[in-house]
């Protein structure tokens, strides 16, 4: 048997890593400025994250033989978007090391599942829905301040989600950058090669920011990121992969890489799925490398995280938002769906949105956290259980 990667393998992981990445990217950049990242610091976010997820799918992939692709929480970053505004870095650094400290604990002690069904999935994506809000109604905003550059972006991305939807979003992203230079929006004069300088920020922990973006990030984390991942490897024929030790080296990468800006490092899903599918070659036995190869990209991405930060640095401001807004519309729309599913736990699920939509903040707690605690009030009072586990 061959233990090297074949084509397959290589253009499997390279297809996950530009889809994830581009349909993620942005959100990154605006979390960090939402912290007031200077772009140093944004560099070295982006540095810690594609350290973490390049680090742990090769090592996860090589050790259990499987496609353990791992990413950045994308709905983390959209949550920390909305969230960190008034918080300093280091306020920041200190609510993710308290989430990554809770994933790993939900590891090591072999809790996760348990833990989760704590929390009933219709308020969890009703919360995640509330903070993804704020992007699609950006991206309908952005026309204002450029028709032309998002009304094509938004019909192209129609149109490649009709004939080419894996990559549609990788699609979108090219035509803007393309017609934003062809209306004289770019600003090629920021952009430099220049390789990622880590950026350590000491922690700061303030009870505002634990449970206001902490346990948020913490949930929204597990439920939206780790819980699908876990499905994708199931679904996929590999049930043989212990969970526990996943989620804990995941939550011990995040831990590390925190002060740095690694917020959340956890398992992928859509992504993964390209790994462990038939894409990635006809036998599954060997389609571990696929996720070592995408592990390998994210190296390289990350050891060029400035010249990267600069590139975006140079996109028009209308480009990323309307880009933001149409990688998240999938993601926003499912979270829709599941909030509203369950007929008991609609009007719960309601009262999460519209609280965390709304942006409430009280004694310097987020919204998102009363989002919880409001559809978790409302569901006790209705349904008399609010540990029931909704499906």
């Amino acid at each position: 048997m061959r233990h090297f990667p074949a084509a397959s393998h290589l253009s499997a992981g390279l297809i996950a890593v530009l889809v994830g990445f581009t349909s993620s990217a942005v959100i990154i950049f605006q979390a960090a400025a939402a912290a007031g990242a200077s772009p140093a610091q944004v560099s070295s976010w982006l540095w810690a994250l594609c350290l973490g997820c390049g680090l742990t799918s090769i090592g996860l992939s090589l050790y259990y033989r499987a496609p353990l692709l791992t990413a950045w929480s994308t709905p983390g970053a959209a949550l920390l978007a909305g969230s960190l505004g008034g918080l300093g870095m280091a306020e920041a650094v200190g609510a993710f090391l308290f989430s990554a400290a809770l994933i790993t604990f939900s590891g090591v002690s072999g809790l996760f599942a348990r833990l989760m069904q704590r929390i009933p999935q219709a308020l969890a994506a009703a919360m995640l829905a509330g903070v993804l809000l704020r992007f699609g109604l950006e991206l309908f905003g952005a026309f204002e301040q450029q028709a032309l550059l998002v009304g094509s972006l938004f019909l192209a991305y129609l149109l490649g989600k009709r004939l080419l939807p894996r990559y549609a979003i990788l699609l979108v992203l090219l035509l803007g950058i393309g017609l934003a230079w062809q209306l004289d929006l770019l600003h090629g004069q920021r952009v430099e090669l220049a390789l990622a300088t880590p950026q350590f920020t000491a922690p700061v922990f303030s009870w505002q920011a634990l449970i206001g973006v902490g346990i948020p990030l913490f949930v929204v984390t597990m439920a939206s990121q780790n819980l699908p991942g876990v499905a994708v490897l199931r679904t996929s024929g590999y049930q043989q992969v212990p969970v526990s030790p996943l989620i804990a080296w995941t939550g011990l990468a995040s831990l590390l890489l925190a002060p740095f800006g690694g917020f959340a490092i956890n398992l992928a899903a859509i992504t993964a799925a390209i790994c462990a599918g038939p894409e990635a070659g006809h036998e599954p036995q060997r389609r571990y490398w696929a996720a070592v190869c995408a592990g390998v990209c994210y190296l390289l991405i990350g050891l060029f995280g400035a010249s990267v930060t600069s590139l975006f640095a140079a996109l028009p401001q209308a480009l990323i938002l309307a880009i933001a807004g149409l990688a998240l519309l999938v993601t926003l729309s499912n979270s829709l769906a599941g909030a509203l599913q369950d007929v008991r736990q609609r009007e719960p699920a309601l009262i999460t949105f519209l609280v965390t939509a709304s942006g409430l903040s009280l004694l310097g707690v987020g919204a998102a956290f009363w989002g919880l605690v409001a559809g978790g009030l409302a569901s006790a009072v209705l349904n008399g259980n609010l540990s029931r586990r909704v499906g």
